[in-house]
């Protein structure tokens, strides 16, 4: 099947909004069985509300892109390009859209992305219990170069794999 995929720049209020609904969808279907509701529930709060999408993107230097299907959004990632690497800070798809190439484009997007920012490397870090999503980017050119935990307040930690790949 060929499909229709558009890759759009989040930068006003309604877009951030629909980012922010997207995130407490697939953070409570994905995140919950993996960090529980309370950390899952503070995190999308804290990183992915309306609020905090808009301050990454006016004031952290964070890019943010709709991920569109036949014009329906269907997922988000956003990057943040740092001084030796662009970071790749999220990435999600709704259930129903994963397994299908989506992600696969959409790193192929961020590769071409890197470029153009003089990024020659993409790194991301990923909860070391989210097996699905270290397949996925492995199968995607990332390796495994560290581990790390982070005190993300509330109470909680993230313990991740950092990942990295050279850009195409």
């Amino acid at each position: 099947m060929l499909w229709f995929i558009i890759f759009t720049a989040v930068t006003t209020k309604k877009p951030i909004q629909t980012v922010a609904r997207l995130a407490q969808a697939i953070w409570t279907e994905h995140y919950i069985p993996i960090i529980g509701k309370e950390q899952t529930d503070y995190m999308v709060e804290t990183f992915q509300s309306a609020e905090a999408i808009a301050r990454q993107i006016q004031s952290e230097n964070y890019l943010y892109f709709l991920i569109n299907l036949e014009k329906r959004p269907v997922g988000y990632f956003a990057v943040q390009p740092r001084q030796d690497d662009l970071l790749l800070s999220k990435i999600y798809l709704e259930r129903a859209s994963r397994g299908h190439g989506l992600g696969r484009k959409t790193i192929h997007f961020m590769d071409e992305l890197a470029q153009e920012l003089n990024k020659s490397v993409i790194t991301l870090t990923v909860n070391k219990h989210n097996s699905d999503s270290i397949a996925a980017y492995s199968r995607w050119g990332f390796r495994i170069i560290d581990k790390v935990v982070t005190d993300i307040g509330g109470g909680f930690v993230m313990d991740d794999y950092i990942m990295q790949k050279e850009t195409a």
